[in-house]
């Protein structure tokens, strides 16, 4: 591929984001480049002292229909689209006074920011922008003769373009701005059809895209021979996209992953009701508790399994405070994500200079709507985010003795924290913290006696006499299929079970539950998590 130059003489301006828009233009200017703009674009310009024509000097027609129609026109897209070297298409050009378009400037209507602030449905129809996704893709085009620009951060390399060969832009530049121009207006177009879909309710349309915004570059995925990147999607959720990272080494594949689970795991609890704390390791929870404080919330999950927290992530659903910083930087941890944090909690956290603290400004609503995906072998499986929360269940006692307020209570608890546990989940609960976590296993059982294991594990670092099982509650992420998950648990200690029900055998495992004297509760509800 050569330099293969073209010389840059005049500019078409139109953007909604007039983030250093005059500097720019005028350094446009400053090269000689003439300059044409639309609307609030061109009168910004104007303001400023800068020499610019009206798109519709160009064509002829005034801006019309509430400026829906400016720049669909034959003297803009001849301009954008006239191959320079084709001797019919400068033959076009001259016989119907077209002259060329060398730059194009194109910052989107604000369509995603106006879907965020949930903006009624006619305001969001007038901010898709069309005569914009029209120009960028014609100036993408025809890329060996146009440069297209649609991110206010390609000024400056425009520009240094530009000094750099006297004026001129290279074919090498001007393809990356034309594959930038069409990854742009593909984004655009998926948030648009996506929003549509919500709006009509339509789950499964016929096409469904995705895109989304770079935030970083990742060193690798979640191996170092496979390359990674982060993106922001248009869904306005608070979380690792948008928290702001004081402190630490940059977010690894694996980080991100771990503390997103993290973070909607604890996202469960009301801030207004509890303080809580999820501790996260390779996805799964190992210790999540709620308490008075975030300290007292921190201690209590630790216990669950100290061996798995070291080097784990921490969520809190409060402003973390100096004390539980303090606890929480006693060991090796990666993450630390809160809503906020005290001035005080983040110079604690600070002494600790690879630990990550990720402030995100705001809780997922665990109720909220949304989509999530996953790529299979040449295809992409999209589902409704499991919104589901157990406070909105109809509980049902199965068995002869129902639950005492205690249970019940730890019962919402464990089944809350079993919906960000990998299936098949068994967790144990008491006093509002996991005593046992068993995720991600091939048989129900087997997830009842590991986390049974990993609870007798506990006691003996602990020096306690017995698990905590003992006493305990426990809940699964889906029925029983056999009564042989449920013996484990209740030989473990477990008084009471909450579990979805649906099992042709549900009625062999309430038998075994009465002829032990637990109790059970169904919830009609599953929370697999593959």
């Amino acid at each position: 591929m050569t330099d293969h130059l073209r010389r840059a003489t005049r500019a078409l301006i139109s953007v909604s984001d007039k983030t250093g828009l005059v500097e720019f233009a005028r350094a446009l200017s400053g090269f000689g480049i003439d300059l044409v703009s639309t609307g609030g674009t061109r009168k910004a310009l104007a303001d400023a002292g800068l020499r610019v024509l009206d798109v519709s000097d160009l064509t002829g027609f005034p801006e019309m229909m509430d400026g829906r129609v400016k720049t669909l026109h034959p003297a803009v897209h001849g301009g954008l689209l006239a191959i320079r070297n084709n001797p019919l298409h400068v033959e076009a050009m001259q016989a119907h006074l077209i002259k060329p378009i060398d730059i194009l400037v194109v910052n989107l209507y604000p369509f995603e920011e106006t879907v965020a602030r949930k903006a009624d449905f006619a305001t969001c129809i007038e901010n898709i922008d069309i005569g914009g996704p029209a120009m960028i893709r014609a100036a993408a085009k025809n890329h060996d003769d146009v440069a297209v620009v649609v991110d206010v951060n390609d000024y400056a390399t425009l520009l240094d373009e530009l000094t750099a060969h006297n004026g001129t832009t290279t074919l090498g530049l001007r393809r990356k701005l034309a594959a930038k121009a069409y990854a742009r207006t593909a984004a655009y177009d998926s948030a648009i059809s996506n929003w549509f879909a919500n709006e009509l309710g339509n789950i499964a349309p016929d096409y469904r895209a995705f895109g989304g915004r770079l935030i970083e570059k990742l060193r690798y995925g979640e191996n170092p021979h496979q390359a990674a990147a982060f993106y922001r999607m248009p869904e306005a959720r608070f979380g690792v996209s948008t928290a702001r990272q004081v402190q630490g080494k940059q977010l690894s594949y694996n980080n991100i992953n771990d503390t997103d689970a993290a973070y909607e795991c604890v996202a469960e609890f009301d801030p207004a009701r509890t303080a809580a704390c999820a501790i996260i390791k390779h996805a799964n929870p190992c210790g999540v508790a709620e308490g008075e404080t975030l300290l007292d919330a921190y201690r209590k999950a630790l216990v669950c399994d100290t061996t798995s927290a070291f080097g784990g992530i921490v969520a809190l659903n409060r402003k973390l405070d100096a004390d539980a910083a303090r606890a929480i930087t006693e060991i090796f941890t990666e993450v630390i994500i809160a809503p906020d944090a005290t001035e005080e909690a983040i110079a604690i956290v600070g002494a600790k200079k690879n630990l990550r603290l990720l402030l995100a400004g705001g809780l997922p609503d665990p109720r909220g709507l949304g989509l999530t995906a996953k790529t299979v072998a040449g295809g992409l499986l999209v589902q409704t985010r499991d919104n589901a929360v157990v406070d909105d269940m109809d509980l049902q006692t199965v068995t002869k003795r129902a639950p005492t307020n205690a249970e019940l209570r730890d019962l919402r608890f464990a089944f809350r924290v079993a919906k960000h546990i990998k299936s098949n989940t068994i967790v144990y609960a008491k006093d509002l913290a996991t005593v046992g976590v068993g995720a991600g296993q091939m048989s129900r059982v087997d997830s009842a006696r590991i986390a049974a294991r990993k609870a007798l594990d506990a006691a003996r670092e602990l020096g306690l006499k017995e698990p905590a099982t003992k006493g305990s509650v426990v809940a699964s992420d889906a029925f029983f299929p056999f009564a042989d998950g449920l013996l484990v648990a209740i030989e473990a200690g477990a008084t009471a079970v909450i579990q979805p029900g649906g099992s042709m055998r549900d009625n062999e495992v309430i038998e075994a539950a009465d002829a032990h004297g637990i109790a059970m509760v169904l919830t009609g509800t599953r929370h697999f998590r593959h």
